[in-house]
């Protein structure tokens, strides 16, 4: 069992969607569930709360549903168009704000994932749209909720499963969120819960990189991390990673895998726990890279240049000194 987490860029557009349907088909041989964010620029739409943007992004769903010439194509434009009205209700309703805000945001994923899970069945991979409110019961700490309970009978099908991240809902069935950005913890609570094999985050950029290649050039692909170090850069802001996705699988110790939807061939960077069956794992996949020697920290935290730079130098790429160092 694999849990296969696409991000909001890996869902953009139709080709983005293709791109994802190819990984699907790929892992055929095996069960998997695929959990995916809202394509990207959604979320931000509906917290905006500005309807004729948010109506101008919903709208890309159907244009995504008309390139692939699904025949529910009708369908999925009576369901955004009722997501419309659904939404304008949430928007003028009297309620708390952050529960508000949870309401509307979560209309990013499941429209994505039901979107998903047709263009699946299109392509000729039976699948199945799962509502994640009925897997992940949180605490109801509006806009950054607290998972309690994850349940796992309705992923367990031969379809392939097929729901959104980032949200979840109360006991009472009211709809919460885990934080923005969350739908990567979404995939690891479930992974965990199904003690997956692996869990693999699909997103933009080819796995966790020595730095944030907008501010600093030259950056290069760390093969493999333990989960200590990620949590680390999680912690720093690391773009790929969450800060609370490395929580759900530290028990089991379940790999992680971020890999490039662009760029499927690439095998990114393996997140791993400290075992000796994963270390060896790790090793035989970072012998495939030129590049194999994982950093240590400096003290409690890296600063992004400093972990770019104790990269290079040990992995014999550079010769500088590293910023602040003697």
């Amino acid at each position: 069992m694999r849990v296969l987490k696409f991000g909001g860029t890996s869902v953009g557009d139709a080709a983005a969607f293709e791109r994802a349907v190819q990984i699907v088909r790929a892992h055929e041989n095996a069960p998997v569930v695929v959990v995916v964010s809202a394509m990207s620029g959604i979320t931000d739409a509906l917290i905006s709360g500005n309807r004729e943007v948010i109506n101008k992004q919903l709208q890309r769903h159907v244009e995504v549903a008309e390139i692939f010439g699904i025949p529910a194509v009708a369908e999925c434009r009576a369901l955004i168009e009722n997501s419309r009205r659904e939404i304008a209700a949430l928007l003028d309703a009297k309620m708390p704000s952050l529960q508000k805000q949870d309401a509307v945001a979560a209309y990013g994923e499941t429209l994505c994932a039901r979107l998903f899970a047709v263009v699946l069945e299109h392509r000729g991979i039976s699948a199945a749209y799962v509502d994640a409110r009925r897997c992940i019961v949180t605490d109801e700490h509006h806009g950054n909720a607290n998972p309690l309970v994850i349940e796992t009978a309705l992923l367990k099908m031969k379809r392939v499963p097929v729901l959104g991240g980032f949200i979840g809902s109360t006991r009472a069935g009211v709809t919460t969120t885990l934080g923005r950005g969350s739908s990567d913890y979404s995939a690891t609570l479930i992974g965990a819960a199904l003690e997956a094999e692996e869990i693999e985050i699909w997103t933009d950029v080819d796995g966790v990189q020595t730095a944030d290649p907008s501010l600093v050039s030259g950056t290069r692909t760390v093969p493999v991390i333990s989960y200590e170090e990620a949590a680390q850069l999680a912690v720093l802001g690391a773009r790929v990673m969450h800060a609370k996705m490395i929580e759900p699988v530290l028990r089991r110790g379940i790999p992680i895998r971020i890999r490039d939807s662009r760029a499927p061939e690439q095998e990114g960077t393996l997140i791993y726990a400290n075992t000796a069956e994963q270390a060896k794992t790790a090793e035989a996949s970072a012998l495939k890279k030129p590049v194999t020697t994982a950093i240590e920290p400096v003290g409690r935290f890296w600063k992004a240049e400093d972990y770019h730079q104790q990269y290079l130098l040990k992995t014999g790429q550079a010769s500088c000194h590293v910023p602040g160092g003697g």
